[in-house]
């Protein structure tokens, strides 16, 4: 096997399977539809929903959640807005009663910005109730210090992460999957948006970004040593596409740099034909779904 045939396999064990997949397509429909009852009187699976967080950047690994925005009418967002107290939470409140209709009570929380939904094979969703405002972003209700409702822009951002992942030959969403099995390999304190935001940010002048799974020994080494060169005075990025603040919740840049250096002696090992001992040290980054 050569680097590019490790990192292929590796990018494969990164995804979702498919019966995965057709279980969070069943259940997204699911949502939409009783929201869509509810709210709108229609049955439609389609309507007024749209995947965001990493599966809807096409970010995600195989651990990740389900994040959704619900739109809800005007109306609601009128009846709510009107409380003098934290209309917020009630709103929330009434999003998981209605949520409770079609799914069993155990399975529901509610978690200051979100209702989530557990499953028991851990295909997990979070869901947020929005209104389209006069720029066509989500108002969305956070229910924290007494309630405020927060501004939010996913399609701008799932639009800015598919141009620059088609300018770079897929390697955006395959690096920034990769980036995730180190963060849950390694513990690194790094949120899903900011390693989206920094990897788009590396690659955009990256200059093999064209090339391919043969550049991604290069590719995972240079990126680590991009992340941990970032001041660690820095609290925080501008997301791509909505420009919305993505704010760090710990010095990724410690982590990084041990990376940094396991990934050149990975590079050193395979330019030495000492293949195995390459693929153990890419696996002391990434986990046990690097090839062995």
């Amino acid at each position: 096997m050569s680097v590019s045939d490790y990192f292929s396999s590796f990018c494969s064990n990164l995804r979702m399977n498919d019966d995965t997949v057709e279980k969070i397509q069943n259940r997204y429909k699911q949502i939409t539809k009783r929201i869509n009852i509810d709210y709108w009187g229609s049955t439609s699976e389609t309507l007024h929903s749209l995947y965001v967080g990493s599966y809807g950047r096409g970010t995600e690994i195989w651990t990740s959640d389900i994040d959704i925005i619900v739109q809800l009418p005007t109306a609601t967002y009128n009846k709510f807005n009107s409380y003098n107290s934290n209309g917020q939470s009630a709103l929330l409140q009434e999003v998981k009663n209605v949520l409770q209709k079609t799914y069993d009570t155990t399975h529901i929380k509610g978690d200051g910005q979100v209702i989530a939904l557990n499953f028991n094979d851990n295909i997990n969703f979070e869901i947020v109730p929005g209104f389209i405002n006069n720029i066509n972003s989500y108002n969305y209700p956070d229910t924290n210090n007494g309630g405020s409702w927060k501004t939010t822009d996913p399609r701008k951002e799932i639009e800015a992460i598919n141009s620059r992942n088609t300018l770079t030959n897929k390697n955006l969403k395959r690096l920034c999957r990769m980036a995730r099995a180190w963060k849950n390999n390694c513990d690194v304190p790094m949120s899903g948006i900011l390693i989206d935001t920094l990897a788009y940010k590396f690659l955009g002048d990256w200059s093999h970004k064209e090339k391919s799974y043969l550049y991604y020994d290069f590719m995972s080494r240079d990126f680590f040593k991009y992340l941990k060169d970032i001041d660690t005075s820095q609290h925080y990025w501008l997301a791509p596409g909505s420009n919305r603040y993505v704010f760090k919740t710990g010095n990724f840049q410690t982590k990084a740099a041990t990376a940094y250096t396991d990934s050149l002696q990975a590079v050193e090992y395979e330019n030495k034909d000492l293949h195995y001992s390459s693929k153990q040290a890419w696996r002391k980054i990434y986990g046990t779904k690097f090839p062995s």
